[in-house]
């Protein structure tokens, strides 16, 4: 707790010292300034610099003139976030992540689209088109949100249908083949009525290069086709608002390389990697060996979704539910580290969700503003995945199989849950919530050694997994918020974190035939997260000035830690949990407009996430080692001036370079950390913006370094690298009408 009181020092010092400077430029109303944004982070709307919450909010423009077309470019403008490709995305916020995502894992940052929670990882690299806006909130949302937010939560909130005609093309291209286009039409069907439809397609070539004898083509590694449609209707009191979309993700799948490429040393137990990358560009070839396969990925992703909501007067009723459908079908590539051989995959998957969410919030201006309701989640289905010739007495042999068939998946999911906040004096707010969830997983199938899929020649090994889970758990949060003036926020919270425990491969001896784990080796228990924050909002030098500093401390238990094991027979994924971790951080982010066409964004972060209580084995103690991706220092800069033009029009340059500290990934299963070195990131552009905004043209460079980032490392027989995006240019133009 020492710690933590000095950040919270820091973070009040600022406000204190610097009211005065603008004291006498302060906005008589708190009407929207230019800048600001509208969130819903707390369920209702309000204004970001008034939420007493840390998070960063972008608009859609925002996002569109950064070149932020998908999830994973979103770090460049949020602290102490990473979101890096795997076996689906992987969602790191403050040092808190989780590497499990199979059929059976759950992610410890919440992704939602519009408020839906989206559960597999491999659905949720979805291209950014049409968006109002992205809210990234970090640290635990226990109370609100609560579906596994140990790390805190990413909400994509869509365009929704507006009383206007309007639409919109936006169109890009640029190196590796990339192309993304959009179009947008908005139609008002009546005064009561209206409706909105976007497509985009999404398509580039793969960032790796082929071995010279692999002979299976790996480009376009995406190939996306999008569309949602949506529906409003004003009914008075009564609001609805429908949505649906369908996604057909296609493109080849090989996205990683061999170990060997950038570390030696990395199969010596305790012994850490050493970062070494091969020259002439060879980093990013994939294994040099002879693989004919198509690694083809053909997923589907559709869901249709409706949020309600009715005013009583002094009470509103809101219903948001859903339906959403996820298709895997990928033709995978399992290599070695050393690239000394590769085996053909493949995953076939299908999952179905449902969830509903009933909730009652009060309307009037009084003191007291109050939310209550109910929330049900249920996802169910199977998973397939198999590894051909891995384990064959004759490595190699076409057809031996080594997989996991299971048939029957399920996570269900309810929830009861409340917050109020009272103000004591109209400028002091005291908030309180509590949330009762309870989680039960199941899984039926198999691990299988066999000569064939069909799994019934002699010899053949089936190794049951049956397993089964309840777990319930009552989160929490408490805060306080001041407004020191009408342009300063100060506030404190204490909140709690929990995602469910689970179960790996096998089942548990003494439930049926072949059943050898213990209790202790086939399940794992949930993980716990205690935050405690201070922070201040304010706008300062006549609103020229934005700043948000935040201080923070938290208590972590029960780490959920995944990595790849052999225990089973060959490569399979096994969770356990580590000891206690603690993590200290300080966040800043400043925007500084000298002038109207002139903006200039700065942020710092500063994070010390370690192991407090950690054996990854009886006789070898990890206290004090980082957590995975969580460097110390992260610093981001950048300026936008723009030049008003005699015709009307404007261009506007812009830069934003990014430095990292250097960071590790854990591979458990030889006790050692992959190291990536510090490095810096650049993005350059130049646009162009018409007269009334009626179109505009853009150049952009990003990565300019060419940085050769490590985003994921793995040390076992079958670990291979997973690459940031390398330096990447192209053009985009847009229409508005």
């Amino acid at each position: 707790m020492k710690s933590f009181i000095l950040l919270c020092s820091a973070a009040v010092l600022v406000p204190v010292a610097t009211p005065a400077m603008a004291q006498d430029a302060a906005p008589s109303s708190p009407k929207v300034a230019d800048g600001e944004i509208i969130v819903t982070a707390t369920r209702n709307e309000t204004l970001a610099s008034k939420t007493p919450i840390a998070l960063t909010a972008m608009s859609g423009d925002d996002l569109l003139k950064s070149g932020v077309t998908d999830p994973t470019n979103l770090a460049e403008d949020v602290p102490n976030l990473s979101i890096d490709r795997g076996n689906g995305l992987q969602i790191t916020i403050r040092g808190i992540t989780s590497s499990d995502g199979t059929e059976k894992g759950d992610p410890s940052a919440a992704f939602m689209l519009d408020g839906i929670y989206i559960a597999r990882p491999q659905a949720q690299e979805v291209s950014f088109f049409d968006v109002n806006r992205v809210e990234v909130l970090r640290g635990p949302q226990g109370t609100l949100f609560g579906r596994n937010t140990t790390a805190g939560l990413i909400n994509v909130i869509s365009n929704h249908p507006t009383d206007r005609l309007e639409g919109s093309l936006d169109a890009s291209y640029g190196s590796y083949n990339a192309t993304n286009i959009t179009g947008v039409l908005n139609v008002p069907v009546n005064d009561a009525i209206a409706v909105r439809g976007a497509v985009n397609y999404d398509r580039r070539d793969n960032y790796y290069k082929a071995g010279e004898a692999l002979t299976s083509d790996i480009d376009p590694y995406k190939n996306n086709v999008a569309g949602r449609l949506s529906a409003s209707f004003d009914m008075g009191p009564a609001q609805l608002l429908i949505v649906g979309d369908y996604s057909k993700i296609k493109g080849k799948t090989l996205g990683s390389v061999p170990v060997s490429n950038l570390y030696s040393d990395y199969s010596d137990a305790g012994v850490n990697p050493t970062y070494d990358p091969i020259g002439d560009n060879s980093a990013v070839r994939t294994s040099n060996i002879p693989y004919s396969d198509n690694l083809n990925r053909d997923n589907e992703s559709w869901g249709v979704m409706a949020d309600f909501s009715y005013d009583f007067g002094p009470l509103q009723l809101n219903y948001l539910g859903s339906h959403r459908e996820f298709d895997r079908r990928e033709e995978l590539f399992t290599g070695r580290d050393d690239a000394s051989a590769a085996y053909r995959s493949n995953a076939n998957a299908q999952f179905k969700q449902d969830s509903h969410e009933l909730r009652f919030s009060t309307t009037g201006s009084g003191p007291l503003s109050l939310q209550f309701g109910g929330y049900y989640f249920k996802e169910s289905g199977f998973m397939k995945y198999y590894i051909y010739g891995l384990l064959s007495p004759d490595e190699g042999t076409p057809g031996y199989v080594f997989g996991f068939p299971q048939r029957d998946v399920q996570s269900e999911s309810y929830a009861a849950f409340s917050q109020a906040t009272y103000a004591i004096i109209p400028e002091l707010r005291l908030t309180a919530g509590v949330r009762y969830s309870h989680d039960k997983k199941s899984r039926l199938g198999a691990t299988v050694i066999c000569g064939s899929v069909a799994c019934d020649g002699e010899g053949d090994s089936q190794t049951v997994n049956d397993a089964s889970r309840s777990f319930s758990k009552v989160t929490w949060r408490a805060g306080l918020d001041y407004d020191l003036d009408d342009r300063t926020l100060l506030y404190a919270t204490v909140s709690t974190g929990y995602k469910a425990g689970g179960f790996n491969d096998g089942c548990e001896e003494g439930t049926g035939s072949g059943c050898t784990l213990t209790a202790d080796a086939l399940y794992y228990n949930p993980e716990t997260l205690t935050s405690y924050e201070a922070g201040v909002k304010t706008r300062l030098l006549d609103n020229m000035l934005r700043l948000n500093l935040t201080a923070f401390h938290y208590d972590f238990k029960g780490i959920q830690l995944s990595q790849l094991s052999e225990i089973c027979g060959g490569p399979c994924q096994v969770t356990t949990n580590a000891g206690q971790a603690k993590v200290d951080g300080v966040e800043l982010e400043t925007t500084l407009t000298p002038a109207s066409n002139t903006k200039v964004n700065f942020s710092a972060s500063w994070l010390n996430a370690r192991y407090t209580d950690f054996k990854p084995n009886p006789d070898v103690s990890w206290a004090g080692y980082k957590l995975d991706r969580s460097p110390d220092w992260t610093l981001t800069g950048g300026i936008t001036q723009g030049f008003d033009l005699d015709n009307g029009g404007k261009i506007e340059l812009g830069v934003t370079t990014r430095f990292v500290d250097h960071y590790t990934i854990a591979a458990l299963g030889t006790l050692n950390q992959f190291e990536q070195p510090s490095y810096t990131k650049t993005d350059l552009q130049v646009t162009y913006n018409a007269p009334n905004d009626v179109y505009y043209v853009q150049g952009f460079v990003r990565n300019l370094e060419d940085s050769l980032i490590v985003t994921g490392a793995g040390s076992s027989t079958y670990g291979t690298v997973v690459l940031a995006d390398p330096r990447t240019y192209g053009v985009r133009a847009g229409v508005r009408f």
